[in-house]
């Protein structure tokens, strides 16, 4: 069993930065690997960023690349999405999801490969 619990979103003009903390706890939270997804009002959720716990192997969507960067804090177990030149288009509820698992791109990517969700913190940019 792991729990996740997401912080950090707000309002924001375009052009500004957030940064949003995912905290993991469990016994076996070690285990796991832990991405960033996304999901707007009508559309479906969209994969953001993937690491590993120690914050050497980030991934991100190209909708982000550049923008966003997906980084392991100091606290055990917590990971940062740092988001920098936002946009309108990045509004959405923003969610940490953890899985087992091969490491490949398909993988991480897939939000069928996650077995466990934080609660989600929205993320709301305006224009």
């Amino acid at each position: 069993q792991v729990q996740l619990v997401e912080s950090g979103g707000g309002l924001v003009q375009a052009g500004g930065s957030l940064r949003l903390s995912c905290s993991a706890s469990g016994r076996t939270v070690s285990a796991y690997f832990l991405a960033w997804f996304r999901q707007a009002p009508g559309k479906e959720r969209e994969f953001v960023a993937h690491n590993t716990w120690s914050g050497l192997n980030p991934y991100y969507a190209e909708s982000v690349k550049g923008r966003f960067t997906i980084a392991k804090d100091s606290a055990s177990y917590t990971m940062v999405l740092r988001m920098n030149d936002l946009k309108p288009e990045d509004t959405a509820v923003y969610y940490c999801a953890v899985r087992r698992g091969p490491f490949t791109i398909p993988a991480m990517t897939s939000g069928r490969e996650y077995g466990y969700w934080g609660q989600g913190t929205q993320v709301t940019v305006s224009s």
